[in-house]
């Protein structure tokens, strides 16, 4: 019963820091429209952030709490997730096409991202000064996004199209949103700890499981039902972009804040998020487009690495025990 009851806890965990993270989002983007900042910068930073807020205080607080495999296997998994099984649905649903500025920009910086993350936890640390370096090239990432976007068409009106909501509503949804993020991510990481005790596994696998899926189940929903519309190309567009926040923002804030031993998160697992993306950006860059086999491809690798995972992570006793 108590396994249940924290299985519940992590549900409504999971609601409440998405439900949060909406919340605060909508109540930033109306100040920001408020204050006349232009719609292509709120689009690409804050809109933009507020996607990346579950990941963000989930890994914060596991970190602080001392779980820093949760918090790594969190960013981990939830870049396995998006490029492997996001992409793979949304293209078994129909072929997408990918817009030319994700496969030329987006893209690469991902893979670099996988590539500077796998150099810096060689020795299963992220310290500080690893932490700092995610954290400026991250910067450098977001100043290249800005200028290339201001370049590629002309700026927004900052006119506003409808009635923005009050400014005393506006700074509730941002007080409110922030406080559901940090109870949602403490009742989160508490509940997926003691599963992992009960389950006799690490926090390192929850968080590559359970903690990443958890926290990318509503990309997977919109891209599904965006790739049946036809109009997955942003959808996809935006989750690949997620993967660049995950790596460099979450884990460069986090990592100054908490420096973080990473003692079961393995080469296979950095190395499987680096190569999907890698294998993505190969089949994208055919017609731009990702086709039905292609996607079967990724699902499937997905599939097979979840079940190895799993394999080998659930000792003989606690199977044993799930099944009686």
């Amino acid at each position: 019963m108590e396994l249940v009851l924290d299985i519940i806890i992590i549900i409504a965990g999971i609601a409440l820091v998405l439900w949060g993270a909406d919340r605060m989002t909508d109540g930033a983007v109306s100040i920001a429209r408020r204050l006349r900042i232009p719609q292509m910068v709120i689009g690409l930073t804050i809109v933009a952030l507020g996607t990346s807020m579950p990941e963000l205080c989930i890994s914060l607080v596991s970190a602080l709490k001392g779980t820093s495999d949760l918090a790594v296997g969190n960013v981990v998994g939830s870049n396995i997730f998006n490029t492997l099984l996001i992409v793979g649905v949304a293209a078994l649903v129909a072929p997408i096409t990918i817009l030319r500025s994700t496969v030329t920009k987006d893209m690469p910086w991902s893979v670099l991202a996988g590539i500077l993350l796998i150099a810096l936890c060689f020795d299963k640390n992220i310290g500080r000064i690893d932490a700092f370096i995610l954290f400026a090239v991250f910067i450098l990432f977001m100043v290249y996004t800005l200028w290339q976007a201001k370049k590629g068409k002309p700026e927004a009106s900052t006119e506003t199209t409808k009635e923005e909501m009050p400014i005393w509503k506006s700074s509730f949804f941002v007080i409110l949103g922030l406080s559901c993020l940090v109870l949602g991510s403490n009742l989160f990481v508490n509940s997926a700890t003691d599963v992992a005790r009960a389950l006799n596994v690490s926090d390192a696998v929850i968080g590559l499981t359970i903690v990443a899926g958890g926290t990318s189940l509503p990309e997977l929903a919109t891209s599904a039902v965006a790739a049946k519309k036809g109009q997955s190309a942003i959808a996809i567009g935006n989750v690949i972009g997620s993967n660049v926040y995950n790596v460099l923002l979450i884990l460069g804030l986090t990592g100054i804040i908490c420096p973080m031993e990473t003692k079961d998160i393995h080469m296979e697992d950095y190395g499987l998020m680096t190569l999907s993306m890698v294998l993505l950006w190969l089949f994208s860059f055919t017609r731009y487009k990702v086709e039905r086999w292609e996607g079967l491809v990724l699902t499937v690798i997905f599939i097979i690495y979840i079940v190895w995972l799993v394999f080998n992570a659930v000792s003989p006793a606690a199977a044993q025990a799930i099944l009686n």
